[in-house]
């Protein structure tokens, strides 16, 4: 039990010590830019508007009763309306604090929101296979690269899944979240990290829930080769990391 005791008390709340902290926000340091810059030559597509037009299943309670994760996907792709919605479900802006903090369509400790989503996109309606970024500000994607033998790349990243293996490179798009800690750790301090975990889980369960909603299927995975793909990415790995993965497709099997 002695192996388990650091990590359960990750899991505890340490509020009265970081009362103790004082952090680079009480410091006065400058707040970090809540989403990376790009190139503004680069190549940026604009996703359609988000409509209740894209849904398939428009009832919340139905959704959350049907959810599963899915591993088996028909070679079908999806539409980019539904990309558009996906995105904007798990990362979109909703609105702004006074003093300019985001409010997106999930919950975020401090709206700190410390994610990035890249997109290994392999199969959606009107775009071209590649890696992209989404853009949460002007709801737009911004293009990275062509990567070559991306199913391949895919099942490297994704090792061994236990109950289906070699799925994710089968799904239309494979959604890659890294994380900036420091967008939190400039106001939480050592206390950010147990935040950041449970904000990804807004994140994942989003996703899951707007995927059957568009009659599509999504499975998060945990299990993935770090190095690989924060290389892939051109993240260093310490400011910026892959956090967590999920592939999402149209269902192979209705239930």
């Amino acid at each position: 039990m002695i192996r388990f005791e650091q990590q359960r008390n990750f899991l505890k709340s340490d509020f009265l010590e970081f009362k103790k902290i004082k952090t680079d926000k009480n410091k006065g340091l400058p707040q970090p830019p809540s989403v990376k810059a790009y190139d503004s030559n680069a190549k940026i597509i604009a996703l359609p508007p988000v409509t209740t037009d894209v849904l398939d299943q428009p009832n919340i309670y139905n959704c959350i009763k049907q959810r599963r994760s899915t591993r088996f996907y028909a070679n079908e792709a999806i539409s980019l309306e539904e990309l558009s919605y996906l995105l904007w479900a798990t990362q979109g802006i909703t609105g702004t604090t006074k003093n300019g903090l985001t409010l997106r369509t999930v919950p975020c400790s401090g709206a700190t929101h410390t994610f990035e989503t890249y997109l290994f996109i392999k199969c959606v309606d009107g775009i071209s296979a590649g890696i992209y970024r989404y853009l949460p500000v002007e709801h737009k994607l911004l293009y990275l690269f062509e990567l070559d033998e991306m199913e391949n790349q895919i099942d490297a990243i994704t090792l061994e899944q236990p109950f289906v293996p070699n799925f994710a490179k089968r799904a239309a798009v494979l959604f890659a979240w890294s994380t900036i800690p420091y967008r939190s750790e400039w106001k939480y301090d050592v206390s950010t990290h147990k935040k950041i975990l449970i904000d990804i889980g807004h994140v994942s369960q989003n996703l899951y829930l707007a995927s059957e909603s568009v009659d599509a299927g999504a499975c998060a995975i945990g299990i993935y080769d770090q190095e690989l793909i924060d290389s892939i990415l051109g993240l260093d790995g310490t400011e910026e990391f892959v956090l967590f993965l999920s592939a999402v497709g149209r269902k192979k099997f209705k239930d």
